[in-house]
C-alpha cells in the first residue's frame, strides 16, 4: 500500500498566517526544521515570501535572503529532501543550485522561465492552481462551470506546456490550491471529489493545514484549526493523496499510521486482541 507522504511547512517569513513570524529569525528556522525532521517529516518545505490572502509580493533578493541559510544549513544537517515553495525561477534555480530537490510553484508554473528552470533541472516539481495572485485571489473567486470542470482543464493545459518545455511527466505533482482562490463551497468541492483529480495520473499534494476554510465552517481562529485539519487531512489520505502539506508533524504522523493499520488488519475481531494492538511500522520511502 502507497503511504502518504509529509511535507513539513516552514515558513521563513514575518506574516504568514498561522506562523505568524514565528520562524522569521534564521536560527529558529533552522532549528524547527530539524525538530519537524526528527518529528517524522518526509519533505520540508521552505517558502521566504507569504502567500496568504492580501500578502504584498516580496523582491526575489529578499526571498533569495530568507530563505537560501535555511536551506542551506539544513540540507548540511540532514538527509531529508528539501522543497522550495517560490513564484520566482531565479529563487527556485538558486535554491535548487543550493541543494532543494523540489519546486512548490504555488502560481502553477505559468511563467515559462519557471518551466525552464523544471526542465533544466529535472526535478519533482508541483504543479499549484491559484486564480490571480495572493493580494487578489479572495476577492470574489468565481468559475462559471464549477470548480472542477475548470481545474480539470486546467491541469490537462498545464501538464502540456511542462512536457512541451521539457519536463519529464514522472517529475509531476498537483496540487488543486485549497484556500488560493477559491471560496468555502470550491474547498469543500475538492475534498469530495479528491479520486478525480487522482484519476488524471499524477501524484496528489494537498495543502489545506489550519486553512481559513476550515475556521469559516466552524468559527474558529487559525490556533485552534488542528482537529478539523487532522479530519479533513483524514479524508485526504483515505483518498490515496500522496503528499499532505502540514504544520503539525507528530499528529499527522499518528494519522497516517492508524489509517494503514486499520487498512492491513484482517476485517475480523478473531485476529484482533483488545489492549495488545500496536500500529505497525512503516517503511517510509524518500520521493528523489
Amino acid at each position: 500500500m502507497s503511504v502518504t507522504k509529509l511535507m513539513g511547512i516552514l515558513n521563513v517569513t514575518p506574516d504568514s498566517c498561522f506562523d505568524q513570524g514565528r520562524w522569521f529569525d534564521p536560527k529558529i528556522a533552522i532549528q524547527r526544521g530539524l525538530q519537524m525532521v526528527a518529528e517524522g517529516a518526509d519533505w520540508i518545505d521552505i517558502g521566504g515570501e507569504s502567500t496568504r490572502p492580501g500578502a504584498e509580493p516580496v523582491s526575489a533578493e529578499e526571498e533569495l535572503t530568507r530563505v537560501l541559510p535555511v536551506l542551506a544549513a539544513l540540507k548540511e544537517k540532514v538527509p531529508t529532501p528539501l522543497s522550495i515553495d517560490t513564484q520566482k525561477f531565479s529563487v527556485a534555480r538558486a535554491a535548487l543550485e543550493a541543494g532543494a530537490t523540489l519546486i512548490n510553484d504555488i502560481s502553477g508554473f505559468r511563467d515559462p522561465a519557471m518551466r525552464k528552470v523544471a526542465a533544466e533541472f529535472q526535478c519533482p516539481i508541483c504543479v499549484m492552481h491559484m486564480q490571480g495572485d495572493p493580494k487578489t485571489m479572495q476577492i470574489n473567486p468565481t468559475y462559471p462551470k464549477g470548480i472542477f470542470p475548470f481545474l480539470l482543464d486546467w491541469f490537462k493545459k498545464q501538464i502540456d506546456l511542462l512536457l512541451q518545455s521539457g519536463v519529464k511527466e514522472e517529475n509531476i505533482i498537483l496540487d488543486p490550491g485549497i484556500g488560493f482562490g477559491k471560496t468555502v463551497a470550491d474547498n469543500i468541492a475538492i475534498v469530495q471529489n479528491l479520486p478525480t483529480i487522482k484519476a488524471l495520473g499524477f501524484p496528489i499534494l494537498i495543502g489545506l493545514s489550519r486553512k481559513s476554510f476550515l475556521g469559516n465552517i466552524l468559527h474558529k481562529t487559525y490556533p485552534e484549526l488542528l482537529p478539523a485539519t487532522l479530519v479533513v487531512n483524514t479524508m485526504a489520505v483515505l483518498a490515496n493523496v500522496d503528499i499532505i502539506r502540514v504544520h503539525d508533524i507528530p499528529e499527522h504522523l499518528d494519522l497516517i499510521k492508524l489509517i494503514s493499520f486499520f487498512k492491513n488488519i484482517p476485517n475480523s475481531s478473531q485476529n484482533l486482541v483488545c489492549g495488545n494492538a500496536k500500529a505497525p511500522a512503516i517503511k517510509r520511502s524518500k520521493m528523489a
